[in-house]
């Protein structure tokens, strides 16, 4: 006997974080849990160029869209970094409300600096980036990179150790999310 040929639709799906509208090709609602969507910023961000990854969970009929990670592409980078500069990069764990995170910050000085001054930057960085996420869920967290508020403060409050040319948050991923416990 034949089967049946199934045809797949297209499922609308709204990103609420950059306020956008996409389309997922599935056969039912339920095969578009746990999908990523990967969009493309750098005309949204005004050549800024950076791409977000999303993560999909169904729930009922709805299609939730939550991020995954955002992280600045190294061409953009490169062009920032001029010679006669020195550039701080780390990389650690933070906490949020609800999630785990890995910030990566990308710091560029105005000229070169010794190596003292370059850890005084890095260390800084840290701690005020730590604060900032124990305080803030990770909704909050990826939309004021992307609106590039957190990028603003610290590279103020980084100007008094050394000012700086660009402050930058490279790479921004949710390395373990916190299941909440609210079934009761």
């Amino acid at each position: 006997m034949a089967q049946a040929k199934r045809k797949k639709k297209f499922f609308n799906v709204e990103i609420p974080l950059i306020k956008k509208r996409t389309q997922l090709q599935a056969y039912e609602v339920k095969e578009l849990g746990e999908r990523f969507i990967k969009y493309d910023l750098t005309r949204t961000l005004k050549g800024k160029a950076a791409i977000i990854t999303f993560r999909t969970k169904v729930n009922g009929e709805d299609v939730l869209v939550f991020p995954k990670e955002l992280r600045l592409l190294p061409y953009y980078l490169r062009r920032m970094v001029r010679r006669g500069t020195n550039y701080v990069e780390d990389s650690f764990l933070a906490e949020a409300k609800d999630s785990q995170i890995r910030i990566k910050p990308f710091l560029v000085t105005r000229r070169k600096v010794s190596r003292a001054v370059r850890k005084a930057l890095r260390n800084k960085a840290k701690e005020e980036l730590t604060l900032w996420a124990r305080d803030s869920t990770t909704e909050k967290i990826f939309d004021e990179t992307l609106k590039n508020k957190i990028q603003k403060e610290i590279s103020s409050k980084l100007k008094k150790i050394y000012p700086l040319s660009l402050c930058e948050i490279r790479v921004l991923k949710v390395e373990k999310e916190k299941i909440s416990e609210k079934k009761e």
